[in-house]
């Protein structure tokens, strides 16, 4: 994985564009056309997911819509629609900062925060107008099944996974709704109470950005999913569960920038001191390793903790490549620097860290040198009896790549729901991110395409996240009551056993 990494920083035109101004066409395609000459020449993992065919089918699509002026929001889901279809959870496109504080000023939003459970979408805040835990059937007339899948757009997810746009909903709805349906005046509210089914109304009114998110601090449901959202105070922990039980959780692997950061040096050194215990004390036959809330993070964490699980020798990826060593269309790429010179300074670092990296040419790519995926050993202090891994469709990249070498190399049991991050391959490691000239939209994404060192299992499908071997979903009942209904079943197969 490439060291150097950039960071995004960049200044902002100084002006406020008007949610209502609308943009000629020509200047819209001249953008979508940029967008699409990017994203071919850039994106390892354009073609991942998609043919080609479908690739030019959606971009002709797109095309199709904007034939005639259109506002900036507008645009913008046309562009969210492309990088949604790709299927990258590395993809983020955003509006220009200026714009999006302007078309969400005032009191917008939908006042409180919602949960998924078992595909119904529940209040999940304790407040006057609507009881804790009723069940939404629509807003403003809008159902609910048309409003979540027109909100899975926002947030991407690898391939073709569901599961972790549930994510995006749960943190997110109230900024999604608002930016796909507008301004609302009002929100009239289809629901039944808990346990009943009975439909009721009810009127509430919109609030403000800083509300949403103090409501969304105070959710009912934070005791349980609070890690998904915010970075783990304590990123790590060890626990005895009883005489021969232990749970092992790791939040993120955002743990230290690389092997030399003290963060990561004293990741590791807890996993020596927790796994010479083990080997220690041979009546513990169980460990369980929670990674549900692991969005991912950096190397070598994630490798690191795989050494501890495995009993073989292994690599980080089956094999990686990039599309380019040299920049393309550097005019519109964004850099940390802002000064001309430095930034031809960033750009040639960056360069060079490809060329070292990926050295060598074949079939259009450009793949990685094997001194950077070496073949590893496993710990001396691994793990030698029965994994329990808990797994979520929070789980993402660096996270996702952990969880699929133990779900693939290990005698694991996998317990919970499919992860968003691929089991075979994903794009990732070095983010890239390009504006947009007219529009100043920015699209960022991740250039590495992994194939990950995991073999063919008859319950993994191409395009899809995870799959449990348990699939165990959190209950209306135990949401209500705030229980951990994956971690409470584990602990139940461990007591048959």
């Amino acid at each position: 994985m490439l060291k150097f990494k950039i960071v995004f920083i960049f200044l902002l035109p100084l002006f406020v564009i008007s949610q209502n101004k609308k943009w000629p066409a020509e200047k819209l395609k001249q953008d979508l056309t940029l967008f699409k000459e990017i994203r071919e020449k850039t994106n390892s993992g354009l073609y991942k997911y998609r043919t080609k065919q479908q690739i030019d089918s959606i971009y002709s699509w797109a095309f199709s819509q904007i034939k005639e002026p259109k506002e900036l929001i507008d645009f913008y889901k046309i562009i969210l629609h492309i990088t949604d279809f790709e299927g990258s959870l590395h993809n983020d496109t955003t509006l220009p900062d200026d714009f999006e504080k302007t078309y969400s000023s005032g009191n917008v939003f939908f006042p409180y925060p919602v949960k998924l459970i078992q595909n119904r979408l529940l209040l999940n805040f304790e407040n006057p107008e609507i009881p804790l835990g009723s069940q939404i059937y629509s807003i403003n007339g809008i159902e609910t099944s048309k409003i979540l899948s027109s909100l899975f757009k926002y947030y991407t997810t690898d391939g073709y996974n569901i599961t972790g746009k549930s994510i995006g909903i749960g943190s997110s709805f109230a900024k999604y709704f608002q930016m796909e349906y507008g301004s609302q005046k009002s929100f009239l509210v289809e629901y039944s109470l808990p346990n009943q089914t009975q439909k009721l109304t009810k009127t509430i009114s919109p609030v403000s950005n800083e509300i949403r998110k103090e409501n969304f601090k105070n959710r009912f449901s934070l005791p349980i999913d609070s890690l998904q959202y915010n970075r783990a105070k304590n990123k790590y922990s060890f626990k005895i569960i009883s005489k021969n039980t232990v749970l092992l959780s790791v939040h993120t692997f955002v743990i230290g920038r690389n092997a030399k950061d003290k963060q990561h040096i004293a990741y590791k050194k807890y996993l020596d001191s927790c796994f010479q215990y083990l080997s220690k004390h041979s009546e513990i036959q169980n460990l369980i390793v929670d990674v549900r809330n692991n969005g991912g993070g950096t190397d070598p964490n994630d490798i690191v903790t795989f050494s501890y699980l495995t009993q073989k020798a292994y690599r980080e990826n089956a094999s990686a490549y990039v599309n380019f060593q040299k920049i393309p269309f550097p005019n519109y790429f964004v850099y940390e620097e802002t000064n001309i010179k430095k930034q031809r300074e960033e750009r040639k670092d960056f360069e060079d860290e490809l060329k070292e990296e990926f050295p060598k040419f074949e079939n259009g790519k450009y793949f990685q040198d094997e001194k950077f995926n070496p073949l590893l050993q496993p710990d001396q202090n691994r793990f030698k009896g029965q994994i329990y891994m808990l797994i979520s469709p929070r789980i993402a990249s660096a996270g996702s790549l952990f969880a699929s070498l133990v779900a693939g190399n290990t005698n694991a049991i996998v317990i919970g729901e499919e992860t968003m991050g691929g089991y075979y391959e994903h794009n990732g490691h070095t983010p890239i991110e390009y504006e947009l000239p007219n529009t100043k939209i920015k699209t960022q994404f991740s250039i590495v395409n992994l194939e990950q060192d995991v073999p063919k299992k008859t319950n993994q499908i191409f395009g899809r996240g995870i799959i449990p071997d348990h699939e165990i979903l959190q209950t209306f009942e135990d949401f209500m009551k705030n229980r951990d209904t994956q971690l409470e079943y584990t602990l139940k197969q461990i007591e048959h056993k």
